[in-house]
């Protein structure tokens, strides 16, 4: 397993374990690349859609921009607030690099820092948003007019995402052990560190927020859904990379014997995860036994941990399912008519997936029997019959 990159280097190139590449941690990278993904791939149907005749064309809106205005507050704040940031925590990071280096997200979101630095760094850079809005200033401001399409605003959605997605994810994960936070320190302790999330709370709170964007900007909803699901559902599987190479504990049960018609490589039947991130930590469903963590010998590493037997990997497993509903989805976009139906269909056919998924999972009873993620892939399945179903009785004429 690779933590973070400077496992991946050691195993690549030789170079030491936990050096300062161990700031950049494998599943925060495969999170990103999903985001830039699912991006690329919205940008790309968003165009395609907003030409003349197309359902997105009706959301071209005109607004107007002044050029050439004297420098306000409003433009160097942002700035003042972003050096101010950066000249805050730099000297705190560097005097605190190891554990910068475990948990970056914890760092960054504390509220320890340098004071007089964040001021110096909110001067330079506030400064310098000053000077570049005075250098392009004009003896007489200009009002120009220009169409802002959907896919501008494909940047604006993406972040809306991230930040709600990442914010629900980690408050349904808390919500799974909330009987083990004491105390309101422990609660945003949780609350800001780099580990514990739960994908079905970062798609509830990423679409929630969305679609609130979304309406806002008289994007035609449905459709919107269509467009981004497949994209979503790819980014879903980058994601399950993520969990699968750091080693975050979301795998499966003790795997069966591997049976002799097996022709696929040793590791997607089972494995054992050395080098894990959960440190020999691991969840335990109700009826089975945990894994037992072993030492790794690597030469003094962090991670020197890997379980007692191997486990199906399940995160593997649902890289590629998500990816073939992906392939599925796409494939049919051009051709469905009728708004609403392919997003039905993603909600179908993930409930699905993550059901039989839950089967072979490690993970804790949520309610009447069932874990967490069973329930809501009930929820999603019925939802999206219940959709397919309405769409049908509509449009059947």
């Amino acid at each position: 397993m690779y933590p973070d990159l400077s496992y991946f280097f050691h195993d690549l190139i030789g170079t030491e374990y936990d050096n300062w590449l161990a700031i950049f941690k494998t599943f925060g990278l495969l999170l990103a690349t999903s985001l830039v993904v699912a991006g690329w791939i919205l940008y790309k149907e968003f165009q395609r859609l907003e030409q003349p005749g197309g359902p997105f064309n009706k959301a071209i809106t005109q607004v107007q921009q002044t050029v050439g205005a004297a420098p306000n507050w409003k433009d160097i704040l942002p700035g003042s607030i972003v050096g101010f940031l950066i000249g805050f925590k730099v000297l705190h990071i560097f005097n605190n690099f190891e554990a910068f280096k475990q948990d970056p997200v914890k760092i960054l979101f504390s509220l320890e820092g340098n004071l007089l630095l964040g001021l110096l760094g909110a001067l330079l850079l506030g400064g310098l948003y000053f000077w570049e809005k005075k250098r392009t200033q004009l003896p007489q401001p200009e009002i120009r007019t220009f169409d802002l399409k959907p896919s501008d605003r494909v940047g604006d959605i993406v972040v809306i995402a991230a930040i709600s997605g990442v914010l629900g994810a980690k408050l349904f994960a808390m919500v799974e052990t909330i009987g083990s936070i004491n105390s309101m320190s422990e609660f945003f302790e949780q609350l800001f560190s780099g580990s514990g999330l739960a994908i079905y709370g970062g798609l509830i709170g990423g679409f929630t927020a969305v679609m609130l964007y979304v309406h806002r900007m008289k994007i035609p909803p449905m459709k919107f859904l269509d467009t981004a699901a497949p994209g979503l559902v790819l980014a879903l599987g980058i994601g399950r990379l993520g969990c699968h190479f750091s080693g975050d504990g979301d795998w499966g049960i003790q795997a069966a014997p591997q049976p002799d018609w097996w022709f696929l490589p040793d590791w997607l039947w089972s494995w054992d995860y050395p080098r894990n991130v959960n440190e020999g930590r691991t969840g335990v469903q109700e009826g089975m036994v945990a894994p037992t963590p072993l030492p790794v010998d690597c030469d003094g590493c962090k991670y020197r941990w890997k379980l007692g037997y191997e486990v199906y990997p399940t995160s593997i497993y649902e890289f590629f399912l998500f990816s073939g509903i992906f392939g599925f989805l796409w494939s049919i976009r051009k051709k469905v008519t009728i708004p609403g139906t392919i997003f039905f269909l993603y909600m179908v056919l993930n409930g699905i997936e993550r059901w039989f998924i839950e089967k072979i999972r490690v993970n804790d009873v949520f309610m009447w029997g069932l874990t967490q993620a069973e329930v809501i892939s009930i929820a999603f399945f019925s939802i999206g019959i219940f959709g397919l179903g309405t769409l049908y009785a509509l449009n059947r004429d």
